[in-house]
C-alpha cells in the first residue's frame, strides 16, 4: 500500500516485482557459489565418505543460511528506501520564504 493506505501504481508495483527478483537471483548465486566452494575439496581431493558427507552438509547448511540471509537483506534495504521516499517531506519552493525563518 502506498503512504496513505491508497492502491499502488503500476510502477510501484514493476518496481517491487524487480527487486524480489533481483534477491531471489543473487542470493541463488552467492549461495551456489559458497556451495560450491566448500564442497569442491570434497570432489577435488581423494577424501573419504564421511568426510565428503561433511563438507556436504557444511556448504549446503552456509548456502541455505546466505540465501535467507541475502534475500532479507536485499528485501529490506529495499523497504527502507521505499519508505524514505515516501515519508520525505515537499522540498521548499524557491522564492518563497519558509515559516520557521
Amino acid at each position: 500500500m502506498s503512504m496513505y493506505g491508497g492502491r499502488r501504481s503500476q510502477a510501484e508495483r514493476d518496481a517491487i516485482t524487480v527487486e524480489i527478483g533481483y534477491a531471489l537471483f543473487s542470493a541463488a548465486f552467492a549461495a551456489a557459489v559458497v556451495f560450491g566452494a566448500v564442497v569442491g575439496p570434497a570432489y577435488a581431493f581423494d577424501l573419504s565418505a564421511g568426510a565428503r558427507r561433511t563438507l556436504v552438509g557444511a556448504g549446503a547448511t552456509a548456502a541455505a543460511l546466505l540465501f535467507v540471509a541475502r534475500v532479507a537483506s536485499v528485501l529490506l534495504r529495499f523497504g527502507q528506501r521505499r519508505d524514505t521516499r515516501e515519508g520525505a517531506a515537499q522540498p521548499s519552493q524557491p522564492g518563497r520564504t519558509n515559516p520557521d525563518s
